[in-house]
């Protein structure tokens, strides 16, 4: 029972840390994407066409079944 109490608080801590990495990590990306706003817009225009020629060929795939 000592065991079981062990493994259940080492359980409870290890997901209180996940817990509040994430939150961390998650308002850490908030404050990258605010002061970056203007890099991302051109990563995202970038990428678009790469993303449309996806689909595309992602259709015709499918089509072609």
């Amino acid at each position: 029972m000592a065991e079981e109490n062990k493994t259940d608080s080492k359980k409870l801590i290890a997901t209180i840390l996940k817990v509040v990495l994430g939150l961390l990590l998650i308002v850490l990306g908030i404050f990258m994407v605010i002061g970056w706003w203007g890099a991302l817009k051109i990563v995202i225009k970038g990428c678009l066409g790469l993303f449309l020629v996806l689909c595309g060929l992602i259709t015709l795939a499918i089509a072609k079944e």
